[in-house]
């Protein structure tokens, strides 16, 4: 089957999604007021409640929620289950969960302060809720710090060659935070300069690819600890003057790696290597729910709704530029999920002995299954390379890693850093009220730091991502759940918030059921992350509890109010 043929299908159903659906949820329940003050205005501070231009907010938005997350989730989908189901949950999740998830958890935080999803549950549910919610919300942040800790160490080894451009990135944006905030530069001559920039690391990491040498010891362990201290520093500079440029930067190469992962699907017009199925029960469970978890981002996250409402709804100038930053960016996570589908599906063999000029396999389930395969991080990047060289052969076959390998970092490292900083926000909105220090920016984040390394240094890794992906749709559901309320009391419909939102619950409890049965009675039981299951059920269902019977006394009271 023509696989460019299928790729402009997803694509015209993803955009005709954001241009109905999107746009009635825009209309039909949040009605945004262009001259209504957002909290990046009225709580201006410098250091996280910064106005940013449209275009940068929507980089900086874009490349967090992104990460590795519509890259490895959709690879391993179609390694185990095929790619029909996975390429329909995607279109599917965007549209009608994922983009009204994380549109509604931004504006409902641009109409409350900025405040995250656990503080304003804690206004709509009670305290009690807030607190167990925060701590949900921090043992998830934690559990994607360490998995995302570990997929970005395992691509500074395994190529060397995106050491330089990701370490000159960071030097690059903050000379352009300076330009922009200090200097008062234009937007597009510091456009121009950044692409420049990049460019030229891109060519300095192609020849000269950096390898630790064996006397520093254990590359992962080196390469780990340097992430988390990034983590650290990174999580408490004022965020004009490295996370937002950066994240802008990073949106650029987004782009260009996206679409030469487009083009390259046009251009090859490979026919589809992987089946369209491969079996209702897989090595990670049976389809539903373990599928709906595997595709978390790509799909729906309720990592996007922290990011939402902890540094984008920070940086929003204007509540019409809602819709297309949140929405918008997850239809744009969505199509990038769909180009990785194909990229693996016909970048790379089903099974034989295919090798790529590097003498390293390309074969999608060695890779997933051998060890030393690299598993999805690295699928992806051979295939992209594969069908990149394929479609287009004047670029090599180690260009296209180069470029696959930046694109999966370079949103890693954006991913960790915001992960941290939204970290620190949860524990200082939680419990700073009553825990003084923790209103220390420096505190709370190596409070938040110190666990993600302890688990990434673990050896739990395989184990991390169904675990992670079912803590991330959690907080969706939950999230979800907290908008339903919101609406309800505002006066608006909550059907479009509820239904989804109680999809979600369902899949993700059934998912964390089914792999803390796994993980406790199989032949490798990991008591830790059977621990961290029972734990996430625990608070799930406790918040559950307690939001249910309050959006149905907020239900009662519209119903009985007088006309």
């Amino acid at each position: 089957m023509s696989s460019a043929l299928l790729t402009v299908g997803a694509l015209i159903l993803l955009a005709l999604g954001y241009y109905f659906y999107g746009r009635f949820i825009e209309r039909r329940i949040v009605e945004p007021d262009p001259d209504a003050q957002t909290p990046a205005f009225a709580l201006r501070d410098g250091i996280d409640y910064e106005p940013a231009r449209p275009i940068m907010l929507f980089g900086h938005h874009f490349t967090n929620i992104a990460g590795a997350g519509p890259i490895v989730g959709p690879v391993i989908a179609v390694a185990y289950f095929g790619w029909a189901a996975t390429l329909g949950w995607i279109i599917l999740g965007t549209i009608f969960i994922g983009g009204v998830h994380d549109y509604l958890s931004l504006m409902m935080s641009a109409r409350n302060q900025g405040k995250s999803i656990s503080d304003i549950a804690g206004r709509l549910v009670g305290r009690r809720a807030s607190v167990v919610m925060g701590m949900f919300l921090w043992l998830a942040l934690i559990l994607i710090i360490a998995m995302f800790g570990i997929l970005a160490a395992k691509t500074l080894i395994t190529a060397p060659s995106v050491v330089i451009p990701n370490a000159g990135l960071l030097v690059a944006a903050m000379v352009i935070g300076l330009a922009i905030y200090k200097w008062r530069q234009p937007l597009w001559v510091v456009t121009i300069v950044g692409a420049v920039l990049l460019g030229l690391l891109l060519w300095a990491g192609y020849v000269w690819p950096l390898e630790l040498p064996t006397s520093m010891g254990d590359p992962f362990v080196v390469w780990f600890g340097i992430l988390m201290l990034y983590c650290l520093l990174a999580s408490v500079l004022p965020i004009w003057f490295l996370e937002q440029p950066r994240d802008y930067l990073s949106s650029m190469l987004m782009v260009v790696g996206i679409g030469l992962g487009f083009i390259a699907i046009f251009a090859a017009n490979a026919p589809l290597e992987a089946p369209a199925h491969v079996a209702v029960v897989a090595k990670h469970g049976p389809i539903w729910p373990m599928l709906f978890i595997l595709v978390a981002c790509g799909a729906v996250s309720g990592f996007h709704a922290l990011v939402a409402g902890g540094t984008t709804v920070k940086q929003l100038g204007n509540e019409k530029q809602g819709l297309p930053i949140a929405y918008g960016s997850m239809v744009f996570e969505a199509a990038q999920a769909v180009s990785v589908v194909f990229l693996v599906g016909a970048g790379l063999y089903w099974a034989g002995s295919h090798l790529g000029p590097d003498g390293k396999s390309l074969v999608l389930l060695d890779l997933m299954e051998d060890p030393k395969g690299g598993g999805a991080a690295v699928a992806f990047i051979r295939g992209f390379a594969n069908l990149t060289h394929m479609g287009l052969p004047f670029i090599t076959f180690q260009a296209g890693v180069l470029v696959a390998a930046i694109v999966l970092n370079a949103t890693l490292l954006d991913t960790l850093d915001t992960c941290t900083r939204l970290g620190r926000f949860v524990l200082s909105e939680t419990f700073g009220d009553r825990i003084k220090p923790l209103q220390n920016r420096w505190l709370a984040s190596i409070i938040t730091v110190i666990p993600a390394a302890y688990l990434g240094l673990s050896g739990t890794g395989k184990f991390l991502w169904p675990v992670f992906g079912a803590a991330n749709q959690l907080i969706a559901a939950l999230a979800l759940l907290v908008v339903a309320i919101y609406l309800v009391g505002v006066g608006k419909p909550s059907l479009y918030a509820i239904v989804p939102g109680i999809f979600i619950l369902i899949t993700t409890v059934a998912a964390l059921m089914y792999q803390a049965y796994g993980l406790f009675f199989g032949d490798s039981p990991n008591y830790l992350l059977v621990g961290i299951c029972v734990v996430l059920i625990g608070l799930a269902i406790y918040v559950s509890g307690e939001a249910v019977p309050r959006l149905q006394r907020v239900v009662a009271q519209e119903q009985t109010m007088p006309e």
